[in-house]
């Protein structure tokens, strides 16, 4: 059976003692820390990589939204709160679960069985096989003005240059964030992640189709539809590394 490694972070120390008398019954979740801001909780989860997080959301000075917005990638987070008008929010980010204090041991139950079915038929791991410092399973926050995601790093087709922002592309969205394309390329496995051109970069697994083009380029048609065309120099990396 894999142990999930779980952190809290809630400024209430009573909210805290409440959640770690409800993990008691699950031996299944080991609680290796936790925070009573989000400044503290930004440490802790940087440094122990947890699998799961409980994430209180008004706090004083910054929110749990906030906090989210922080790192680099996120655990499955599972929102515990006392206001209920927060509920459509936290569902804009994708979280895992949303559970309203006073939480009863029936309902967190729930919520814990629904993440180890979660781990059990998608392990969740920290393995990279290809350079970067994310892996595919691992999910990142975006924000693009009122909107969020919570986004699996493999489920991201592209990254395009917009100005001085990136555009992400991932199912029907496309929303713009302030990193360079260079930033990003530095945390992507790169066993997936292809530098087409100086504008773009591709996830391999999401080409539908590659054809050539002119004076030895290639033309990559996207399973979204987008097409793209690499660079001469990166059409011959991208044959090589492609080939048998």
């Amino acid at each position: 059976m894999k142990i999930l490694k779980a952190v809290i972070v809630e400024d209430s120390r009573l909210a805290r003692n409440e959640l770690k008398e409800l993990l008691k019954v699950h031996n299944e979740i080991e609680l290796i820390g936790e925070a009573e801001n989000v400044d503290e909780g930004f440490e802790l989860i940087n440094s122990t990589n947890p699998d799961l997080l409980f994430l209180d959301i008004n706090m004083p000075e910054k929110d749990g939204f906030e906090l989210l917005e922080m790192l680099d990638e996120v655990p499955i987070t599972i929102f515990t709160t006392a206001f209920d008008d927060y509920a459509i929010k936290s569902f804009e980010y994708n979280a895992f679960d949303y559970l309203l204090k006073p939480i009863s041991q029936k309902r967190f139950s729930s919520s814990i069985n629904k993440v180890i079915e979660k781990s059990t038929l998608k392990p969740i791991t920290n393995t990279n096989d290809g350079g970067g410092g994310l892996s595919l399973d691992k999910q990142i926050f975006i924000k693009d003005g009122e909107d969020c995601w919570l986004v699996r790093i493999q489920d991201i087709s592209l990254f395009e240059i917009v100005g001085n922002y990136t555009r992400v592309f991932f199912d029907s969205n496309k929303p713009l964030i302030y990193k360079s394309l260079a930033q990003i390329e530095e945390k992507l496995p790169s066993h997936v992640f292809f530098r087409a051109n100086r504008q773009q970069i591709i996830n391999i697994n999401h080409v539908k189709k590659v054809v050539s083009w002119f004076n030895g380029k290639l033309k990559i048609e996207m399973n979204s539809g987008e097409e793209i065309e690499i660079s001469r120099r990166q059409s011959y990396i991208f044959k090589d590394q492609l080939s048998f």
